[in-house]
């Protein structure tokens, strides 16, 4: 159970659109996309827990907010690539992470939050 939110059907629904949903949504996708079943009241209040549990990113550009969801993993050495054209989002563990976050710590005393590293391009599908 997340932290703050009861299990309701309402609120599996929304983290069940969330966790299927491989592109950048905002709320007004997940209320269309759930026909209006759940209130917006309902689905920022839930969005607003998850980027404090650090499973949602709040990504914002053009004065647009976009969501992304975060896979929950327990490795360190992990990082996010997103695709420019199709916009889905793949989770990537990789040892040689380590030697970056090191080396930039040592360098610059700058601790990496690798739970919002994101890198941009193109996907192997797209990319055809």
């Amino acid at each position: 159970m997340t932290r703050g939110i009861y299990n309701t059907k309402q609120k599996d629904l929304i983290l069940d659109y969330i966790k299927k949903n491989n592109k950048d949504f905002n709320s007004q996708d997940i209320y269309i996309a759930l026909n209006k079943k759940v209130g917006l009241t309902t689905i920022y209040r839930l969005l607003d827990t998850l980027i404090k549990d650090n499973k949602l990113e709040k990504v914002t550009s053009n004065k647009s907010v976009k969501y992304r969801y975060l896979e929950e993993c327990s490795e360190e050495n992990h990082f996010y690539l997103k695709c420019n054209k199709c916009g889905k989002i793949y989770h990537i563990d990789c040892d040689c992470l380590n030697n970056l976050y090191n080396d930039i710590y040592n360098e610059h005393k700058f601790k990496i939050d690798h739970r919002n590293i994101v890198l941009n391009g193109i996907c192997k599908n797209c990319n055809n």
